[in-house]
């Protein structure tokens, strides 16, 4: 909320000077949002599905997340975006937020991206602080390696750790893929192939 506001203020104080000098007002950049459903399908446990919204102005990023760091939570997160580059882009959104319902906790978490031609990593951490037993506190993780052969194409590999259903494996891996058309995004994410901890998430997003 302090974020959004010092934003709010920031961009009167930029309006103000402008009028002030005579010069033209600058409008300050439009919102864009965003909404993506992931359907989970877990071998030998039960399926649900998870959604994540987000919406940005200039460098302000704010995400709201259904049944994503455990099964029954909710949780929102406010953040600022910080990217540079040219022939290699970065962007990094250090975030602060928490999560409620089933599970109680604190979460600072960061979303970091890097990219060089057809290729790009991303990564996705977060550190959720239970608060109602401190035992349960872990550390969240998703990092995707993608290649764009095609405009429209986005392949490659992905690896997570989370707690949101069980099994024994700390680090799952698996292929990924993701079809663009528009302002959609349709992929599916293949943790474990072959074994019998495996996972399926789809996933169905639409910017506007």
């Amino acid at each position: 909320m302090r974020t959004a506001i010092l934003a709010i203020a920031a961009w009167a104080t930029i309006g103000q000077a402008a009028a002030d000098s005579g010069e033209q007002r600058v409008a300050p950049p439009a919102w864009e949002f965003a909404l993506t459903a992931y359907p989970t399908t877990v071998r030998g446990g039960d399926s649900y599905t998870s959604a994540i919204a987000t919406a940005d102005r200039g460098p302000l990023h704010l995400e709201a997340r259904v049944d994503y760091e455990a099964v029954g939570a909710r949780s929102a997160f406010v953040g600022w975006t910080f990217s540079g580059g040219d022939s290699v882009a970065w962007e990094i959104t250090p975030l602060l937020g928490g999560a409620w319902g089933d599970l109680q906790a604190f979460v600072p978490g960061l979303e970091a991206s890097v990219s060089r031609g057809r290729f790009d990593f991303y990564l996705e951490g977060e550190y959720v602080r239970d608060s109602n037993a401190r035992d349960d506190s872990y550390l969240y993780a998703w990092t995707e390696l993608g290649f764009t052969p095609l405009e429209w194409l986005r392949l490659g590999a992905v690896a997570q750790r989370t707690k949101a259903y069980g099994g024994e494996r700390e680090i799952q891996r698996g292929p990924f893929l993701q079809v663009t058309w528009g302002s959609a995004t349709i992929g599916g994410f293949w943790f474990n192939p072959g074994s019998d901890d495996q996972v399926f998430v789809a996933s169905i997003g639409v910017a506007f």
